[in-house]
């Protein structure tokens, strides 16, 4: 893998070719705001349910989610392609934090954003540790059999989400298979440029096909398109102040760790896809991660965190451009400051979203074995073995862990259980688990590092 060239920002070559685009090429405008588009249209269905689920305005988590983004940006000088959205590590610990009922408005929602606060200042000292130290205690920390291992539960972990968006009814799971459909069918068969769009037009495929057997012939409940009609074109979000109390502090805040895990893994799975090394960024990726999460937080956003649905469009199109995520970031703003834009992507089918869902986190979770490969993880030590076993089916099962007020989800859960199991296991090659064709020879052995 190749490093990064030298400069503060990338000179961005234009390219007009098929194939692979690099972060440091750009193609022309008007494909720059579609594909940029379509990072909005992957990430929204995620970043508008996060903030729904504990209470928050989910158009001011696309407005502070298009604002994080650029800043993220900014910090990494335009190398790393990333978007920041709403974070679902934090759903559990906010609920616990404020007490939520589970709908409406979030009544103490000032006493999550000074945890989330707080869950982004540790975030960004820990990266500012990572810029001054250097990289290696994480790498050793999590090397690349724990990183794949923690990709590869976050997709397992988020694909139950995925499935029952389409799994209401019969109509949905068809719906929801043919939005899959049309993704693939757009992603290898469509000519030239369109190819590069397969989750936004495969999801308006299924958008119509639901809007024709739904409003059309009244087989499913009908788009409604009122709250469209009746939203202002332009409006500011409602920003919210936070409120610092100190056991909410303490419970939101190890989230960080979570994140610091989640981030590793995204740029471990960047890397693999493009062929580059992203490790002299890491810091810079967790500290502007950090200071994003803290700025939303003060204003009324969601914590937030480099987005998977976005590397998985990323696999999907090979369009690693980070011009890209400056177009999203800055039409993910107009989206957060105009209630139409907002109203009218909340109509998209929850089946649609679900099928989307489906090949996006099915593109995660394929991003951790290309992980595994391009690390040489030799899964005939039974070390690596339980550490990916274990760990992928924790993160799967979601299983959550209570200590005292302080709640782990399945995706903390399978991080931490990853590291740990990774570290207290001995690596011994009388350990080795036999190969289906026989023991691992000397030259697979010697790929695993010390």
């Amino acid at each position: 893998m190749r490093g990064l060239e030298p400069g503060i920002v990338p000179r961005w070559t234009l390219v007009t070719r098929p194939g692979p685009v690099m972060p440091d090429e750009r193609l022309p405008l008007g494909q720059t705001l579609v594909l940029g588009l379509q990072h909005v249209v992957a990430m929204f269905g995620a970043t508008a349910l996060a903030p729904i689920l504990m209470g928050f305005d989910p158009n001011l988590a696309i407005f502070f989610s298009g604002i994080a983004t650029l800043l993220f940006f900014v910090v990494v000088g335009g190398r790393l392609p990333s978007y920041l959205g709403s974070s679902f590590a934090f759903i559990a610990v906010v609920i616990a934090a404020t007490g939520y009922a589970g709908t409406g408005p979030n009544p103490n929602l000032g006493v999550a954003l000074g945890g989330i606060i707080a869950a982004g200042a540790l975030y960004t000292a820990i990266g500012i540790v990572v810029a001054i130290s250097g990289s290696g205690w994480i790498e050793r920390l999590m090397p690349p059999v724990v990183t794949g291992t923690i990709v590869a539960a976050i997709g397992l972990n988020l694909a139950p989400i995925a499935v029952k968006g389409i799994s209401g009814s019969s109509l949905d799971t068809w719906i929801g298979l043919l939005t899959v459909a049309s993704v693939c069918a757009v992603a290898v068969y469509a000519p030239g440029r369109w190819r590069r769009l397969p989750i936004l037009l495969g999801g308006a495929a299924g958008y119509l096909a639901y809007l024709l057997v739904a409003n059309g012939f009244g087989l499913a409940k009908p788009i409604d398109f009122s709250g469209v009609a009746a939203a202002a074109w332009f409006g500011l979000p409602r920003f919210q102040a936070p409120v610092f109390e100190p056991s909410a502090m303490w419970l939101i805040a190890p989230v960080a760790v979570v994140l610091v895990a989640e981030n590793l893994g995204h740029v471990k799975a960047i890397g693999a896809m493009t062929g580059r090394n992203y490790d002299p960024y890491l810091g810079r990726a967790f500290i502007g991660d950090g200071l994003a999460t803290m700025l939303s937080g003060a204003g009324g956003g969601t914590g937030v965190t480099t987005y998977a649905e976005n590397m998985g469009v990323m696999a999907v199109t090979r369009i690693y451009s980070t011009l890209l995520f400056v177009a999203a970031g800055v039409i993910a703003i107009l989206f957060g400051l105009s209630p139409k834009f907002g109203a009218l992507i909340l109509t998209i089918p929850g089946p649609v979203i679900g099928g989307l869902s489906i090949v996006v986190f099915g593109l995660i979770t394929a991003a951790a074995g290309r992980i595994w490969v391009e690390g040489r993880v030799d899964f005939s030590r039974a070390r690596n073995l339980l550490t990916a076993g274990i760990a992928v089916v924790l993160g799967a099962g979601d299983l959550t862990l209570r200590l005292g007020g302080f709640s782990l989800g399945g995706i903390g859960t399978a991080t931490f259980g990853a590291i740990l199991i990774y570290h207290l296991l001995r690596d011994d090659s009388a350990g080795e688990v036999p190969a289906a064709d026989g023991p691992a020879g000397p030259e697979t052995r010697a790929a695993e590092p010390s």
